[in-house]
This record gives structure tokens, C-alpha cells and sequence, in this order.
């Protein structure tokens, strides 16, 4: 105790401004969260996802990466939603054994924790507190922004993290460079980047603008000849670190989370190769379980193309031939049909036969396939062999047709030769493996490739894919890519006098040999990820979807929710007078910025360096944060909605009154123009708060507006306003 003076006095200092700043957040976005009791709008989409994480099914949202998901379930987990509830319908109700207040309370604490953000990141860019104020009461007072927070929806959470990971960079690039510490907030800042990512792909835009102004800054520090070689190499590792391996690892991370919670098989798997499906609990795993590893010589197998997405589809045959002649007058070889057919089917069997020896069965000990091999392929249920010949297919013309063999004594004699190639082996001598192996089947004859047309066949073919040998593909692609997904060894002698019944008994008989199919996480974190990224769903018109052009100005808005019997209803409408100032500052800092380059192209200076270099930052992260988060739209062939603009929009609210304090310091020198600069700043503030007040009742859906009201508010004759007259 010796040298320690009594009294003990700790000294606490408060922001009173951010500290009332981030309450009223919380009362604006929190208030009354379970207020409506029933699905509002995309609740209806991830609650769908929320479900099954509940019920550890697997799925694939290729809208986005799982991280946002899994936000959404930790809320749900945390209220004790156990996921059975039919996510059918927007406006059903909530049973009252489900906490609606815990589904939507992450993502409002996510859009609450905006607004400090914002306060602390102006402050970061060396702007005064009025300023930092300015700028948080406009995203406070944003009735759109209040909207998608207060709802099971995943913007707030992305542009949360948006913000803390420019917030954590700005930190740590103001800090003293003599302070180490400072790359605790480097490092938070690269796990930011990493969790906008994860929640929506859209974060990649604003991680990538993070990156650039990061280069920027360590080309300088390169340049900086009072900084030491050893300092200057050690601090480019540790960005290098912290900006590009920890987010990749991060990502990859929300990745594994997402794996190894969803461990069931769901409605999704179909989307899948048949290796991932095996390794999931239940579905294709029940029936692949136990099934050999190795294709040999007389087994019996389903092959599965793996161009047949989303629908799954295996080779098949029937007993129907080819008609003698098209439509369009070509004949054809009138043999059995082969298609793709994509439903599990007792004709999508086929035996591998050895052309050096009649029998169809499996020798022992067993004789495995190989790459490079020469099979033979007989269909089980009609012991037709699967043939190619130099006949136009019947809807590719270019391409051979493929049939099932029958001997009519017309002088066509059998070409039923294939060789096997395997595209993923790692030796010359490779087995064909269940599952695991893709394969190509090469027409010996005429060296075509057995292929998946994608085609669908008229009614004569009962609407199946067409089955093509193409001569002219090259390369790998999945549609020329097969692969065994069910396998048996069996024991059945094909015969003529064999009853169908026997056969249908034989092929749906399993073989019991224990084998370990599963793929390691990489395999299918690198499926998975490429499914996200090709895989589209069919897009198809919203009544409130929306081109990028017309939310700059709010030409639409989008009807959340309508109470079923009241004019209560809750629409996502952005606060009219924040957007028109917003859109005013952008237009105004663009043609300052163009003056002032010019000006300074001829060698005038208007500004001081360091107030020059706090109006570039101001444009890289407020015009820069605008412009990433809204231009990919134009390129996006996808449903776009008004709420994909607010993550731009945010950023449009921290450069107005960065733009007022630049204005008021650097370009008015009169007293009085600058006293009129602050009554027209504040007479916008009042405009935007009663603005946010008039369309309160329709950002919380109370009290309850009559027909007449609910008219006044529509503003625009493209509103849909809807309403009932008593």
C-alpha cells in the first residue's frame, strides 16, 4: 500500500448528446416491437430460412451468404421458437406460442446502433459535434430506415456493420502510428468487412472501397521516409493481415457454422451434387447407405447428370421408340428411347457390362471400373444396350442421337462402345467411384460424348430431356458430366423370359457394404459457395419492385402490411424531406468538388491542405459509400426493390451536414450569410421531424388514419396508399 493516496478518484466522461442519441434510437426502432402480430412483407422469405435452422435442415439461399440467416436464428433461439410455424403467407398470424419481440429484436438493435455509428463516424472525419448531431437526427428521424429495422429483415444488420468497419478504419488510421493498439480496431475492422459480406453480397462493394482507401493509405506510409524499412514492412503485414487474410478466414468461417448446423437433409438438397446429398442426414444418404464404393464390371447403377439443375434428372429408358418420322419430315432410327428423366424411376437403372463376357453380374472377388476402360451399358427393365449412331438427334440435329439398341435386320449394326473418362481423377489408373466420380462416356465409334441437351422432347416423349453423343464439345462441362449416384452388386441374369416383377425386385434390392462417402468441408464449402454464385431462381415481376432510377427520388414505395380489417398498414416510405436534401448535397458536392479540381489544376488553392484533405474524405466515404452501394444495381438482372437503396442512402445522410459545416467554415465569410445558413439548416431540421412525424402512422401502423388522412398522405400519385372508405 505504500505510495497510494487516498482518496481513490475516478473521473467518467459522458457524451450526453450520443448518450440521448442512442436512446431515443432504441425508443424509435424498439417501441412496440411485436406490434404487428403477424409476417410483414420478406418476413415471409426468411422466416422460411429461420425454420429450418431451427430444425437443423439444410438449405441454400443463393440471394445471399448464411451469416444474416444465422443472426435471424439467434433471435429466433433466444425467444424459444422451435420453427413450426408455415411461413405461407404476409399478414398470417403469429401463434401466441411464438415470441414475434425476440424474432425482430436483433436486427432492430442492429438499426438502433446506426445512429451512434454515424454520430462517432463524423466525428472521425474531424467534423464538429453539431455536425456528427446533424447527421445522426437524420437517420434517426428516417422513417424508412425505422421501418426495415423494426421487422425480421436483414438491411439494418448489414448497414450496421458497414458502418463499423469505416467507423473501426477511421479509428485506427487517426490514431498516433507510435500506438500498436490502434490495430485492434484495424483488426475489428476487417471482421466488420468480413460480417457485411456475410450478411449480403452487397457488402462486397463497400469492403472493396475500404481496401482501396486502405492501398492508398499504405502507399503513403511506403512513401513516408520517416517511418523505418522494418516499421514500414511490418505495418504492411499487419494490414495485409488484418484487412485481407482475417476476413477470408472469417468468411469461410460463417461458412462452416452454416454446415455443420445444417447437418439434415431438406427440400434444398436437390440443388446439390450427389456426393453433398450423401453427406447429409436422411434423404439421399438412406438410400446411398451401404452402397459399394467401387463401380465394377456388372453393377448396377443410376447415373445422374450433373447438368440437371435445379431439377435433378437420370439417365433413362422406356419401352417407346423413336418415331420413324419427325414433324419436320427427318426420319430417325425409330429404336428404343433414351432420355433424362427427374424422377427416381425403376427404368433410370443401367447394368456396366464387360463387352469381353456375356455375364451381367458382379465377379469375385469384383472387377472395377478404370479410367479409360471400355464398357457396354444395358438398361436393366429392357436389356436394350445404350447406343450412339451417325443419325441426327431428334431436337439437336447437329448432334447424334442416343438410343437403346434393337436389332430390326435394317443393316444398322450396333454401336454400343463407350469409354469411360474421369474428369476429378488423380491417376491415369483411377477407379470410377460411387458418387465421388464424374464421369464422360465417349462414343467409341464416332468419339461423341454422351450429353444432356436440356432439351424437352414432344409428346411422343412424353416431355423428357432430350439425351444427345455431341461431337463437337470440348473441355469440362457439367453437361457432358456423369455421375453414379445409386450403385448395387447384383446378381441378376437379364433374360428374355424374365418377368418385369423379378427385375423391379432385383434393382430395388441393396447391398450392405459399409462405405464412407462423406466430403470434407472444403468440398463443400467450395460447392456450395459455386452454387450460390451460379444458381438463379426464375425472376419474375413484383408488384412493388422498383429500378434503380426511381428511388433517388421515391417514386414507389412498398405496402408492408395492411391490417385485414382496419386502415391500419404499414408501408416503407422514406422520410420525403430527408431524401430531398440528401439528393441536393450529393448534386452540390460533386460540383464543388468539380470547381475546386479545376481551380486547382490551375494552380489556384481555395482551400488549406488540412481542410482539403477532410473535404477528400468526406467524398471518398459519403460519396464513395453512395455510389458502391447504389451503382452494381444498374448492372444486377434481378427483382430490385426500394429498400435495397437504404444501405447508399445512408451514406447520402452523412455528407449534408458535412457539406453545411464545409460550407459555413470555408465558403461564406459574411456573418450574416452564415447566420442564414444556420436558420435554413434548422429550418430543414424542423421540416424533416414534422415530415417524420405526418408518416408515423404509417411507419408503425398506429393510431389508425381515416380514408381521408390516409389520402393526404399520399404525396405522390405513385404511392400505393391503400384504404378503406366507411
Amino acid at each position: 500500500m505504500l505510495g497510494l493516496q487516498l482518496p481513490l478518484l475516478v473521473t467518467v466522461q459522458i457524451n450526453m448528446e450520443l448518450l440521448l442519441l442512442t436512446l431515443l434510437a432504441f425508443w424509435t426502432r424498439l417501441s412496440q416491437l411485436s406490434y404487428p402480430n403477424a409476417v410483414v412483407f420478406d418476413e415471409v422469405y426468411y422466416g422460411q430460412f429461420v425454420s429450418l435452422y431451427m430444425k437443423r435442415v439444410f438449405f441454400i439461399d443463393e440471394s445471399g451468404p448464411p451469416l444474416g440467416h444465422m443472426i435471424l436464428a439467434v433471435g429466433a433461439y433466444l425467444g424459444g421458437f422451435d420453427g413450426n410455424f408455415l411461413w405461407n403467407r404476409i399478414g398470417a398470424e403469429y401463434p401466441s406460442g411464438v415470441c414475434v419481440w425476440s424474432l425482430r429484436l436483433l436486427p432492430a438493435v442492429c438499426g438502433s446502433l446506426c445512429v451512434p455509428l454515424v454520430y462517432l463516424l463524423i466525428l472521425e472525419l474531424r467534423l464538429t459535434h453539431c455536425t456528427a448531431l446533424g447527421a445522426a437526427l437524420l437517420l434517426l428521424l428516417e422513417n424508412s430506415l425505422i421501418v426495415q429495422s423494426r421487422f425480421m429483415l436483414l438491411e439494418s444488420v448489414l448497414i450496421f456493420f458497414q458502418l463499423l468497419s469505416f467507423l473501426c478504419y477511421l479509428r485506427f488510421h487517426n490514431a498516433p502510428h507510435s500506438s500498436w493498439s490502434r490495430y485492434c480496431w484495424l483488426l475489428l475492422s476487417g471482421a466488420s468487412c468480413a460480417a457485411a459480406v456475410g450478411v449480403k453480397y452487397m457488402g462486397v462493394f463497400s469492403y472493396l472501397l475500404l481496401l482501396g482507401v486502405a492501398c492508398l493509405h499504405t502507399w503513403q506510409l511506403i512513401g513516408d521516409r520517416a517511418v523505418s524499412h522494418v516499421s514500414v514492412c511490418v505495418q504492411c503485414v499487419c494490414r495485409c493481415v488484418c484487412l485481407l487474410l482475417v476476413p477470408l478466414l472469417l468468411y469461410v468461417f460463417w461458412f462452416y457454422v452454416h454446415l455443420s448446423v445444417l447437418y439434415r437433409s431438406g427440400p434444398h438438397d436437390q440443388l446439390m451434387s450427389s456426393a453433398f446429398q450423401a453427406s447429409l442426414e436422411g434423404g439421399l444418404s438412406r438410400i446411398t447407405q451401404g452402397q459399394p464404393l467401387e463401380v465394377a464390371f456388372g453393377s448396377q447403377v443410376t447415373l445422374r447428370s450433373s447438368a440437371s439443375q435445379p431439377v435433378p434428372c437420370w439417365l433413362h429408358s422406356h419401352k417407346a421408340n423413336y418415331p420413324i418420322r419427325y414433324d419436320n419430315g427427318r426420319g430417325s432410327s425409330h429404336q428404343q428411347q433414351v432420355t433424362c428423366y427427374p424422377f427416381k424411376d425403376v427404368n433410370n437403372w443401367w447394368i456396366i457390362k464387360d463387352p469381353g463376357r456375356q455375364e451381367l453380374v458382379v465377379s469375385t472377388p469384383p472387377h472395377p471400373v478404370r479410367h479409360g476402360d471400355i464398357i457396354q451399358l444395358v438398361h436393366g427393365m429392357t436389356s436394350r444396350f445404350l447406343n450412339s449412331h451417325d443419325v441426327a438427334a431428334p431436337m439437336s440435329p447437329h448432334a447424334q442421337e442416343v438410343s437403346g439398341y434393337i436389332d430390326f435386320n435394317v443393316s444398322m449394326p450396333a454401336q454400343n462402345l463407350w469409354r469411360v473418362e474421369i474428369f476429378n481423377r488423380e491417376a491415369e489408373s483411377e477407379v470410377w467411384k460411387t458418387i465421388l466420380s464424374e464421369v464422360r462416356l465417349v462414343h467409341v465409334n464416332t468419339s461423341a460424348v454422351l450429353k444432356l441437351s436440356g432439351v424437352s422432347l414432344p409428346d411422343w416423349g412424353f416431355r423428357q430431356l432430350e439425351v444427345v453423343a455431341d461431337k463437337l464439345n470440348k473441355g469440362h462441362q457439367s453437361s457432358l458430366s456423369w455421375t453414379v449416384e445409386e450403385h448395387r452388386y447384383g446378381t441378376m441374369c437379364v433374360c428374355a423370359g424374365q418377368e418385369q416383377k423379378e427385375r423391379e425386385a432385383e434393382l430395388h434390392s441393396p447391398t450392405h457394404i459399409d462405405v464412407d462417402s462423406n466430403i470434407s468441408f472444403w468440398a463443400k464449402f467450395l460447392e456450395l459457395q459455386w452454387k450460390m454464385l451460379t444458381v438463379k431462381q426464375e425472376e419474375s415481376e413484383h408488384k412493388y419492385s422498383s429500378s434503380p432510377l426511381e428511388w433517388i427520388t421515391m417514386e414507389t414505395n412498398i405496402a408492408y402490411w395492411l391490417h385485414p380489417s382496419t386502415n391500419a398498414q404499414i408501408h416503407l416510405i422514406g422520410n420525403p424531406v430527408s431524401w430531398g436534401v440528401a439528393n441536393l448535397s450529393l448534386s452540390a458536392y460533386q460540383l464543388l468538388a468539380l470547381v475546386y479540381l479545376l481551380r486547382r489544376r490551375r494552380g489556384i488553392k481555395d482551400l488549406p491542405d488540412d481542410a482539403w484533405s477532410q473535404f477528400v474524405a468526406v467524398g471518398w466515404l459519403c460519396v464513395g459509400g453512395w455510389a458502391v452501394n447504389f451503382l452494381p444495381f444498374f448492372l444486377m438482372e434481378k427483382t430490385l426493390f426500394l429498400y435495397h437503396y437504404l444501405p447508399a442512402l445512408c451514406f447520402l445522410f452523412l455528407l449534408t451536414p458535412a457539406l453545411l459545416e464545409h460550407t459555413h467554415s470555408h465558403l461564406l465569410s459574411c456573418l450574416a450569410h452564415r447566420r442564414a445558413l444556420c436558420v435554413c439548416a434548422l429550418a430543414a431540421a424542423a421540416s424533416v421531424f414534422l415530415s417524420y412525424r405526418t408518416f408515423c402512422p404509417l411507419t408503425y401502423g398506429r393510431p389508425e388514419l381515416s380514408a381521408n388522412q390516409l389520402q393526404d398522405l399520399r404525396w405522390r400519385e405513385s404511392w400505393d396508399i391503400l384504404y378503406r372508405r366507411r
